[in-house]
């Protein structure tokens, strides 16, 4: 994040912007990025990122096709660029530009941010940053800019304004156009404490405190995707504890996509790593099926299991 949209999170507010709508645009591969200094790029251009596009930023307009065209050979459908004043000799290519991507054969966006100028000025006193053109007093440059980028914002499918968006809420609007091209992940761990906690989770929980199969001798070898294991595991006492967790990893999950998050990963922990955190996690992946697409990794069942047959 630049030091402007760091200065929309003091000068936004909560109010929802005039947007042209909220629906989602479906089936974009190709978006075109503008708008003015100071209203957010940024901060939109890294929601697309974490969307998992390619973002290129002050790409001339001569360059999109020939971008989009190498990164489709390269399995990279979704490609994101990011043109403003900076670029301001190669602004008149942009028609040009935005005809040879639509020669692709792929639907372009073109998405332009914008804010009042007096949001402006005072996301540029908060930053003390120098407008990119600095020809004159800084009304005198937004106005410039404004006459530049007229091109682009003629050509815009999707006009944003951003002066009461904060920098989170101009993120999640941009989460929320174009989400569809990549769902939530729930991605769900089990692993053995034994063997150390994984360092990349949103979340770890410990299910030491369930009914433990390793004291059975019948189930000692045996991994908790196995129904017995799981009977042993879910006893009344444990579905009840079981059912506390999996409201919260619910509600902690919605929070996470709701907030903007395009993943969040829980895991879950037993001694080992192969009984109670595995039956966990099946059954977690199977209840929570209606609201999310969980994903399972059994981290150290494959381990644990080997460690059987010495």
């Amino acid at each position: 994040m630049n030091r402007g949209d760091e200065a929309m999170e003091r000068v936004g507010s909560s109010a929802a912007p005039d947007t042209g709508g909220n629906e989602p645009l479906n089936d974009d591969s190709i978006i075109v990025l503008s708008g003015l200094s100071g209203a957010g790029k940024t901060t939109a251009l890294q929601a697309l990122e974490d969307l998992g596009y390619l973002c290129v930023d002050n790409l001339p307009p001569s360059l999109w096709a020939p971008l989009a065209r190498h990164a489709a050979q390269v399995g990279e459908d979704r490609v994101a660029v990011c043109a403003d004043v900076r670029t301001a000799a190669f602004l008149h290519e942009v028609e040009d530009g935005l005809a040879a991507l639509a020669d692709l054969g792929k639907k372009v966006t073109v998405v332009f941010l914008t804010a009042s100028e007096e949001t402006l000025v005072k996301r540029y006193n908060l930053t003390r940053r120098t407008h990119p053109l600095s020809e004159g007093t800084l009304s005198h440059d937004i106005a410039a800019e404004q006459e530049a980028l007229a091109g682009i914002r003629k050509n815009a499918h999707r006009v944003i304004d951003t002066t009461r968006l904060s920098a989170k809420e101009l993120g999640q609007q941009m989460m929320g156009l174009f989400a569809h091209e990549r769902p939530f992940a729930l991605r769900l761990v089990s692993f053995g404490f034994k063997r150390g906690a994984p360092i990349d989770a949103d979340l770890v929980l410990d299910v030491r405190a369930l009914p433990n199969p390793y004291y059975e001798a019948q189930l000692r070898s045996l991994p908790g995707t196995e129904e017995r294991v799981q009977e042993h595991v879910f006893t009344p006492n444990g579905l009840e504890l079981y059912s506390q967790l999996r409201s919260m990893v619910k509600n902690l999950a919605s929070l996470a996509r709701d907030g903007g998050r395009t993943s969040y990963t829980v895991a879950l922990g037993c001694t080992g790593g192969q009984h109670r955190s595995v039956a966990v996690v099946e059954k977690l992946a199977h209840d929570l099926a209606q609201d999310f697409t969980p994903s399972i990794d059994h981290r150290d069942l494959a381990h644990a299991l080997e460690e059987h047959k010495k």
